[in-house]
């Protein structure tokens, strides 16, 4: 069985996260290699594709949805990836009662933006934290630059300020069941700087031991997910759902990443690639 670890040109051997996962996987027998996506046939000929670090993607997006949708065997599913690649996702989740962020769509001569707070202008289609702006309160015309720079709808959500303190909290899930967490620090601060490749922001991360009310609403909101994309939980091979303190600490919903989500094996237990290895042969044995 060959399994091809999808990742990109300035990542060729895949993000030192993901190091552990060539090795789980040999040991249960399965061949795993990185493959840069656009790269070569080497996904064609795979029995898997595993989304794992093809983070330029948000600059080829009309190369790689086509591309996932050729894939025999992909995980996640195409149809998923599509669905979460846009984060209008977000609206329609809450439009399904999971708690989010409060999140609005902008396009050209978008009206409705926050007063009096802080908030945040980023593309609908990003990783990384890549072209997200945190905008002062009131300063609108900031904001339309950045709206007309992004050439693209974009999302405008109020800044929420206890992610300062307690930063994001990330839950990870393999083939729909809990498997660890891990936090990260604030992004959009004065301090923040790109890594070498450019592809995302330093972040500061850390183990986690989520609160019930995090696990009830990353529980909440796969089962939202997997409603809308008319799949069983167990048929999402990962996800990663990252909640932030809302105003008097309940947890929102900032982003569910099914697409390349980094699963923080560095910040988890030392199962945690060995759990991951068994759910990718578990897809394989269909």
């Amino acid at each position: 069985m060959k399994v091809v670890l999808s990742t990109c040109d300035p990542l060729p051997d895949g993000d030192v996260d993901d190091a552990p996962l060539v090795g789980a996987l040999a040991d249960l027998g399965v061949h795993a290699e990185f493959s840069v996506w656009d790269a070569g046939p080497a996904a064609a000929s795979a029995d898997l594709v595993v989304l794992r670090s093809p983070w330029d993607y948000p600059e080829k997006l009309d190369a790689f949805l086509p591309w996932a949708d050729s894939l025999p065997a992909l995980a996640n599913p195409a149809h998923v990836v599509r669905w979460n690649a846009d984060k209008a996702y977000l609206v329609e989740l809450a439009s399904d009662g999971v708690a989010v962020v409060p999140t609005a769509l902008a396009t050209p001569g978008f009206a409705d933006w926050p007063r009096d707070v802080e908030f945040v202008v980023k593309p609908t289609v990003g990783s990384g934290s890549r072209g997200a702006l945190r905008v002062a309160p009131n300063d609108v015309a900031t904001a339309e630059r950045h709206l007309a720079e992004l050439a693209a709808p974009a999302l405008v959500q109020p800044y929420q300020s206890g992610v300062d303190s307690a930063g994001e909290t990330a839950l990870v899930f393999f083939a729909g069941r809990y498997s660890h967490a891990f936090t990260k620090g604030a992004m959009l601060t004065e301090d923040t700087a790109y890594d070498e490749t450019g592809l995302y922001l330093l972040e500061r991360l850390g183990p986690a031991a989520p609160p019930a009310a995090y696990r009830r609403l990353a529980e909440d909101v796969l089962d939202a997910a997997t409603a809308r994309c008319g799949l069983r939980r167990s048929e999402l091979l990962y996800a990663r759902v990252d909640l932030i303190p809302g105003p008097g600490g309940a947890p929102l919903l900032l982003e569910l990443e099914l697409v390349e989500p980094a699963l923080g094996f560095r910040q988890a237990d030392a199962g945690a690639p060995l759990r991951f290895a068994s759910a990718i042969r578990a897809a394989l044995a269909g």
